[in-house]
């Protein structure tokens, strides 16, 4: 099952993250997506949450995303930890607002 939840803030993203947390979600498997690279890191590391890497990507597609819009990148990810074309293209729009997505799997 994945959970794509939309907040306002790193504050929200918080709340958001121990409440997935307790409903049995791996911060392992919790991703959280903003539209400035620095932004969605500095979260990422406060909140020891999951990186989408190579793992999740395969490798031609992570080289793939250095050569892409940010926009193209942020889609690319939110597909590869499971959401659908349309779904990452609304989140994608989300975040362009100054929102932050947060992506959960791995629950069955």
């Amino acid at each position: 099952m994945i959970n794509n939840i939309s907040v306002e803030n790193a504050l929200q993203a918080k709340s958001q993250v121990e409440k997935l947390e307790a409903q049995g979600y791996n911060r392992d498997d919790i991703y959280i997506f903003a539209h400035f690279h620095e932004r969605e890191e500095d979260i990422t590391d406060a909140l020891d949450t999951g990186e989408v890497g190579m793992k999740d990507q395969g490798f031609f597609k992570s080289m793939k995303n250095y050569m892409v819009s940010r926009g193209d990148e942020l889609r690319s990810q939110m597909e590869a930890v499971g959401l659908s074309k349309e779904e990452a293209a609304t989140a994608e729009k989300e975040l362009d607002k100054g929102k932050l997505i947060i992506i959960a799997k791995g629950l069955q």
